[in-house]
């Protein structure tokens, strides 16, 4: 079976415009890596070295030190499909943050976003 083609992008070909989007919309890069840091369990630093390194998604999710178990909360539509009902869970970890991302850009609150 072949690849998704983003499962092998390296998260900090990807990043940028995360930080972009949530920046156009006034949000902060602090609150794009709050983000990441709490759905992946990486800290500042680790979040810095994966994007150093260059890590693909598949990598990036993979040496996740802890996912966090309140992100199954995330609900909605990202890319026209409903992130609770993907069924492979490597896109599913990567729409959940896209979904997340996205409603940073929206304005929602971030302690909304972080489901807490």
């Amino acid at each position: 079976m072949v690849k998704h083609k983003i499962y092998t992008m390296s998260v900090a070909s990807v990043y940028p415009h995360y930080v972009n989007k949530a920046e156009k919309k006034g949000r902060t890069k602090q609150e794009v890596d709050e983000i990441f840091c709490w759905l992946t369990g990486y800290n500042e630093g680790e979040l810095k070295g994966q994007l150093d390194q260059g890590s693909d998604f598949e990598t990036f999710f993979a040496k996740a030190p802890h996912l966090n178990p309140a992100r199954r909360l995330i609900k909605g539509v990202v890319c026209g499909i409903r992130v609770e009902d993907i069924e492979e869970p490597l896109m599913q970890e990567i729409r959940y943050l896209d979904k997340m991302i996205d409603e940073l850009a929206k304005g929602k609150a971030l302690g909304k976003i972080l489901r807490g």
